[in-house]
């Protein structure tokens, strides 16, 4: 991976466990962090977060290499991850942090967003209104070191069993036979 072309893209597609796990996986990533973007506050926390009070989303800020995996390949697995279709929520998580959310850099990246978006929505995949906002970036928090690979971590825990566990083996399964997945 050449250090000297990474490039980093930062969205919210609901819980960061599992985006963060999902994109952790794929070739051309240098890394995937869980944090928060988007909202008023300056280093919010996590129990800040979830009241919905600091207008933040949980997001992920992927720093890439775009030799090796692509802004629109990214874009595919994000639009794979969750449901772009569902306002202020994925599955049981609600409220705006779990919003879906493209965070843009400039005007370029932004068309390249609106591209995606255009590519997902004819893909058939989501059936409904796509309601992924397109925001100006701003500023990016990590989140606490406890969320940092909190999938590996904590495989047992209730929600990763059952709701991160099996999206990540579709994720697997899918983006595998694609050759997209590092070697394990």
């Amino acid at each position: 991976m050449d250090n000297n072309n990474l490039e980093q893209i930062t969205f919210g597609g609901g819980c960061f466990w599992c985006v963060e796990s999902c994109f952790n996986m794929l070739k051309g990533v240098k890394s995937a962090i869980s944090g928060y973007s988007g909202g008023h506050k300056d280093n919010p926390t996590y129990q800040e977060v979830c009241t919905g009070e600091t207008g933040h989303a949980e997001v992920v800020q992927i720093t890439y290499d775009p030799a090796i995996i692509s802004y629109e390949q990214l874009m595919d697995v994000f639009f794979f991850l969750h449901d772009p279709t569902q306002l202020n929520r994925q599955g049981n998580d609600i409220g705006t942090q779990y919003r879906s959310v493209i965070y843009y850099k400039d005007e370029a990246e932004k068309a390249k967003a609106e591209e995606a978006i255009k590519v997902s929505i004819a893909s058939g995949r989501w059936t409904g209104t796509y309601v992924t906002e397109l925001t100006k970036f701003d500023k990016f928090w990590p989140a606490e070191q406890y969320h940092q690979g909190y999938y590996n971590e904590n495989p047992t825990q209730p929600y990763c069993s059952a709701v991160v566990g099996p999206k990540i083996q579709k994720f697997k399964k899918h983006f595998g036979e694609l050759g997209m997945l590092n070697a394990e």
